[in-house]
């Protein structure tokens, strides 16, 4: 799969863009806080409908706008697709393919897959079990439709137990409701819980041979998926836990409370492993994370480096930089020095200076 194109228009720094890609690799360059990022984002928007950062719709309009449009042409096996997302201020985002509109943003998944790999993202092992969960969240939304809508339903019927949990002070008549969101909770819980597991194991097989090239066989890295509860205890757990919920006003059991253990010769590296191993392992996660995406979808996923370089010494960069040859990249960063020292192959080059981008040859 390769993007030809993005379009954008009152999209946050910029006014009106037109850019035109590389299928290879293409370096967005500049200093910082120039827009090289907002591009990026608007890429990852398009495939996944979600901003990396985690920001709303209002938050990427331009300041001065209530609406914005981010269009981007996709090749995809031969095939061309337009995607076409019109963002609000006020209201849902509208989603069009081919300049079909479509119903459920679900729809939009599988067209272009996406591996984002920035520096928070160097950090994701030592940071909050969240941060580890939307990654899981983040791809498996991208390759598995079903775990799409079991999360999304999964969510919902959350927040609304919350909400029961909370009322349930003042109006302890609706105790019976609780079994409704239960029954609800458990289905798709248990739906979320078996996704993770199969996703894991998945990812273990590429990442342990990739981490022993990366520490020159010095290392073994582990995965280990560590959900709140088994899929089979769940609703056992859930009955036990009730009353704990209510006086916490909030469900303590569930998806939404699992973590991801990454082990280095059995020693648990978010506690003690130093930030080297930590970092190493970060880097291990996210070119497996291309590996098993091509497998899945027979096909290389579209990768978006954003100032990663800058925070990799030079053998780590080498490493990145000799895994990602063969694929479409695109790559901001505010010099050029780390290519030329590494001698990688630039397709394409663009200079972003305060919202403008100028192509360079």
């Amino acid at each position: 799969m390769i993007i030809e194109s993005i379009e954008l228009k009152n999209y946050r720094n910029y006014r009106e863009l037109h850019m035109d890609f590389s299928p290879g690799t293409n370096i967005l360059y500049g200093d910082n806080a120039q827009g090289k990022t907002n591009i990026l984002e608007a890429v990852y928007v398009c495939g996944t409908t979600k901003s990396h950062r985690g920001s709303k719709d209002r938050e990427m309009i331009h300041f001065k706008e209530d609406e914005s449009h981010i269009k981007l042409k996709v090749r995809k096996s031969g095939v061309p697709y337009r995607i076409d997302m019109h963002l609000k201020r006020n209201r849902a985002k509208g989603i069009a393919i081919n300049g079909i509109p479509i119903k459920k943003a679900s729809e939009l998944f599988g067209i272009v897959n996406i591996v984002f790999f920035s520096p928070e993202d160097l950090d994701i092992i030592k940071r909050s079990p969240s941060e580890r969960r939307r990654f899981l969240d983040l791809e498996l939304c991208q390759l598995d439709k079903l775990y799409v809508h079991s999360l999304i339903q999964y969510n919902k019927v959350l927040l609304q137990r919350n909400k029961l949990l909370k009322e349930l002070t003042f109006r302890p008549e609706y105790q019976e409701t609780l079994d409704v969101w239960d029954v609800q909770l458990i289905h798709y819980g248990r739906e979320l819980i078996k996704c993770r597991k199969k996703f894991v194991e998945q990812l273990n097989h590429m990442v342990r041979d990739t981490h022993s090239q990366l520490s020159g066989g010095r290392e073994e890295l582990l995965l280990e998926y560590e959900p709140n509860v088994e899929e089979d205890q769940f609703e056992q757990k859930l009955g036990a836990t009730r009353e704990l919920d209510r006086k916490l006003k909030t469900t303590s059991t569930g998806p939404h409370r699992d973590d991801i253990r990454f082990l280095i010769d059995t020693v648990d590296i978010r506690k003690y492993g130093s930030q080297g191993q930590q970092r190493t392992a970060a880097l291990s996660l996210k070119l497996s994370e291309i590996e098993l995406v091509r497998q899945i979808v027979k096909d290389y996923p579209i990768l978006l480096l954003d100032d990663v370089l800058s925070e990799l010494d030079g053998g780590r960069q080498q490493q990145l930089l000799a895994g990602i040859r063969h694929i479409q990249t695109m790559i901001t960063c505010t010099g050029l020095e780390d290519f030329v020292n590494n001698r990688f192959p630039i397709d394409q080059v663009y200079k972003v200076k305060e919202g403008r981008v100028t192509e360079e040859n």
